[in-house]
């Protein structure tokens, strides 16, 4: 019999309760990759579209041919996009109020427009991570769990014979230590993944605020030039 099969005996063979600890320990391992690969999609894909957006933001593209150009886009705006649309959105509703609006009070609704944006862009690139993070932190444990759980019966199992050999008890350790074994395997790709979400997520974060920044300075400077001109 080979290794493989010895460690499918020794799962088949657990108590049914360290077979629940592993089976839900598989299941959060598998929801775990899933996560990981449609989260990895989907950020390398925000920082894909928020590199391209600046290089048509600052390619001296006419800000408002660009809004035009957003505003007919079928497809959901998103990332840096959707902060440049509702900035500029609340800057052109907000710049024909000249009676009783001034530049303070634009460049002040405009950032609250584009903050909102980009905290609701945060907010979707990190949803589920939660669940990374948990899985991460609570495998081991479960795992943990399994273990002491098959030794204590492999222990209980031993009292009950006259003579105790190592043949006798090692199938029931070595069952249990597979618990700690999967929920490690469950872990650490949660626990890796996750601080590279996070950190990714992050990096995505400042450079909205910092186009936040930029974009503002660029409508500022432009009100000024207008009033210069009324």
């Amino acid at each position: 019999m080979n290794a493989d099969l010895s460690v499918m005996k020794l799962i088949t063979d657990a108590s049914p309760v360290v077979q629940v600890v592993m089976l839900l320990l598989v299941l959060a391992s598998l929801l775990s990759w899933t996560l990981i690969f449609s989260k990895s999609y989907a950020l390398g894909r925000a920082k894909q579209q928020a590199f391209k957006f600046e290089e048509r933001f600052w390619s001296g593209m006419a800000l408002n041919s660009l809004y035009d150009e957003l505003s007919q886009k079928t497809a959901t705006r998103t990332g840096m996009e959707r902060i440049f649309y509702d900035g500029f959105h609340e800057y052109r509703r907000t710049s024909k109020l000249d009676a009783v609006s001034s530049d303070f009070s634009v460049s002040d609704a405009v950032q609250r427009s584009m903050r909102v944006a980009a905290s609701k862009e945060i907010d979707n690139l990190e949803q589920n991570l939660t669940f990374l993070a948990t899985v991460a932190s609570t495998s081991p444990y479960v795992g943990l769990f399994g273990t002491v759980w098959g030794i204590m019966n492999a222990f209980l199992s031993l009292g009950k014979m006259q003579q105790a050999t190592l043949d006798v008890v090692a199938p029931g350790i070595a069952e249990a230590l597979i618990a700690t074994a999967i929920g490690l395997f469950a872990a650490i790709p949660a626990l890796i993944a996750y601080n590279r979400f996070s950190d990714q997520v992050e990096r995505l974060a400042v450079s909205y605020e910092n186009f936040r920044e930029e974009f503002t300075a660029l409508l500022e400077r432009h009100m000024v030039t207008q009033r210069s001109k009324s």
